[in-house]
């Protein structure tokens, strides 16, 4: 006996128009249980999406270019009674459609889907999506455009057209000259090539979108960087001690550690840094939970994975999270999810060197702490020089929360606490 299994996108945090950016099956292929099946992105983060079910692949329902959600169906898998298949697919497939003779179910692996699914499916797709081609739509994207933005299109049936979407697109844009009171001009485009051999790569999506977004706070956002150095070298002393502790193999303790427990003090200590400005301005949104976003680089550009609830965490239990939330990172298979809640963000550059950066917050967060490689300096301690290994932290926070009497008190409370983590207790 076998049935006819749908895959459909797993729960990937209530995000909606996630690209499809390929597709690694087609109808007759036999997929195992957990093979990638299709690679979707969004504006964080690439993933792979596994299949959830083992047997030889009936219908593909998406392609490359089109925008899925959780829910949407992937593809029809022919499988035997006895394969194993994920408890997600079968919740999924609710009702699965038995197939008796194995004969007829290879006919209907070529056989085009029944007219009146396709007719059921255009209907309901209709009633949420803006009418518009694949074409126009993927020149929205290209553009940055909310496609669903665009009310009323001027073709046929209020089809949507290219033209349409560089109207909105000039309406947008002299709304926002006349707002600001000013047009930012534009960089001229230049013909390097001239000058020598060029080679033109294709920037990731998410490093597209990641600029876009950090374009978009640089312009809105009045950000003011406070720079400072923490003496943590009674801290590296005691991490050190930790780990010379812990067996063979066992996860090593970084100060990373240390620093999103001391940030997390500080932030109950200090409201305004764990909060979010209402879109009209005039509220401020105070947070309750600590999560903490942690920056990581990747093949694929910097991407920020999400360590929740980490007042209510040891350092040890950070540390396993924040490794395992990195190597998927590494790997491309962070879901959305992983990716959102954040209170604000540390991104530190330890590992690499340098002596100070301005970090750009990420929004809609209000801060964001920057770490850079720490050194061994002379300390004048009121008789004479003392070797101590110095921290740079570089904190930059949105000047409509935070003020500067505000933002210097809370790097003050951060580096008292890294200076004696022992504090970290009371």
């Amino acid at each position: 006996m076998t049935v006819l299994i749908e895959i459909k996108v797993p729960d990937v945090g209530n995000v909606a128009g996630i690209d499809v950016v390929e597709v690694l099956i087609q109808p007759g292929d036999v997929v195992a249980l957990e093979q990638t099946i299709a690679t979707l992105e969004t504006d964080k983060a690439s993933m792979d999406l596994p299949s959830s079910a083992a047997g030889t692949v009936q219908q593909v329902y998406i392609k490359q270019g089109d925008k899925v959600s959780e829910g949407s169906l992937i593809a029809t898998v022919l499988v035997n009674e006895e394969a194993s298949v994920t408890p997600v697919a079968a919740e999924q497939a609710a009702l699965p459609t038995p197939v008796a003779p194995v004969e007829k179910a290879a006919q209907q692996s070529v056989a085009p889907v029944s007219k009146p699914v396709v007719v059921a499916i255009e209907s309901s797709v209709m009633n949420k999506v803006p009418h518009a081609t694949p074409s126009v739509r993927l020149f929205a994207r290209e553009l940055g455009v909310d496609i669903s933005r665009v009310k009323k299109g001027s073709g046929r049936k209020g089809r949507i057209l290219k033209d349409d979407v560089k109207n909105f697109v000039k309406k947008v844009m002299e709304e926002g000259i006349v707002a600001t009171g000013a047009g930012i001009p534009s960089i001229p485009t230049i013909d390097f090539s001239v000058f020598g051999d060029t080679e033109t790569v294709k920037l990731s999506k998410i490093k597209r979108l990641t600029g876009q977004n950090l374009s978009r706070v640089w312009l809105n956002l009045p950000m003011v960087t406070y720079h400072e150095e923490v003496d943590i070298t009674e801290m590296e002393a005691f991490r050190n001690a930790l780990n010379a502790e812990k067996a063979k193999g066992e996860l090593k303790i970084t100060g990373l550690m240390f620093i999103i427990k001391a940030l997390v003090t500080a932030m109950q200590q200090f409201p305004s840094f764990n909060a979010a400005l209402s879109a009209d301005g005039e509220q401020l949104i105070l947070k309750k939970y600590f999560n903490i976003g942690i920056a990581v680089d990747t093949p694929n550009g910097l991407v920020v994975p999400v360590l929740r609830d980490v007042n209510y965490k040891t350092i040890n239990q950070l540390a396993v999270e924040l490794a395992e939330k990195s190597e998927k990172a590494r790997q491309g298979k962070l879901l959305p999810a992983d990716m959102q809640g954040g209170c604000m963000t540390i991104s530190s550059l330890g590992g690499i060197g340098g002596m100070s950066f301005t970090p750009i917050v990420n929004a809609p967060e209000v801060a964001i702490l920057g770490v850079t490689r720490a050194k061994m300096q002379p300390v004048w301690n009121g008789k004479d020089f003392e070797p101590k290994l110095m921290l740079p932290l570089d904190l930059t926070y949105d000047h409509r929360v935070i003020d500067g009497a505000e933002g210097a008190k809370f790097m003050a409370t951060l580096k008292y606490y890294l200076g004696d983590i022992r504090r970290l207790l009371l």
